[in-house]
């Protein structure tokens, strides 16, 4: 989808009499880029296309549910530059805790940043009227000299009963120096199957400037 809006802006202030104005560039500015919020009837992606390459780095904040068993509702990442790419072109590491364990997975040779199979997905929940959170980072996106690193951070509830509470720290690799234009999420189920972002699942992109 197009992206939905851009804004910019910046003060100088001097100090003491005479003083000149020195502009101070605040690195840590977060400007929204888009929005993507699923309909009534559902969606088995969300997408954001032409994003401009005049920031730093990218952050997404998302709430979303995914249809299917809980067991196996997949929410993949996937990017590209001017087309999504497909390929075995991703890497990821995942460390999960339940509040009582923790468990650690990776792998080198996959189809998606993230979603793997259930435990490596994007936060994704199934729990009926429970919403999973998620923040994802993507650093240096415009650079065309560097593979592209993801981190994550997320929470999940299993099941409804509220029995089996997770929290995620993960990092992904897009094993590309290519700029990153475009992002898709996909609902899915393990095997592949298909599945669907329930109706009120929030997906925001913004840019953060920096040096």
């Amino acid at each position: 989808m197009p992206l939905l809006g851009t804004r910019g802006g910046g003060s100088a202030r001097g100090f003491g009499r005479g003083a000149r104005a020195l502009a101070v560039p605040d690195t840590g500015v977060m400007f929204p880029l888009g929005m993507v919020q699923v309909g009534s009837g559902g969606s088995s992606t969300v997408s954001f296309s032409s994003i401009p390459s005049t920031y730093k780095h990218l952050q997404i904040r998302a709430i979303h549910r995914v249809t299917g068993s809980h067991a196996v509702g997949n929410c993949f990442m996937r990017v590209g530059a001017g087309s999504i790419d497909t390929g075995n072109n991703y890497s990821n590491h995942t460390l999960v805790g339940n509040g009582t364990a923790a468990e650690a997975a990776g792998g080198g040779t996959r189809s998606s940043i993230m979603g793997f199979d259930y435990y490596n997905s994007i936060g994704a929940t199934t729990a009926s009227g429970i919403f999973s959170t998620c923040i994802i980072d993507i650093l240096d996106y415009a650079s065309t000299s560097k593979y592209k690193t993801v981190r994550f951070l997320m929470g999940r509830e299993m099941n409804s009963g509220n029995t089996d509470s997770r929290v995620y720290f993960e990092s992904g690799l897009w094993q590309s120096t290519s700029a990153i234009s475009n992002i898709q999420f996909s609902a899915l189920t393990g095997a592949g199957g298909s599945a669907d972002f329930v109706q009120y699942s929030q997906f925001a992109l913004y840019g953060i400037k920096g040096e």
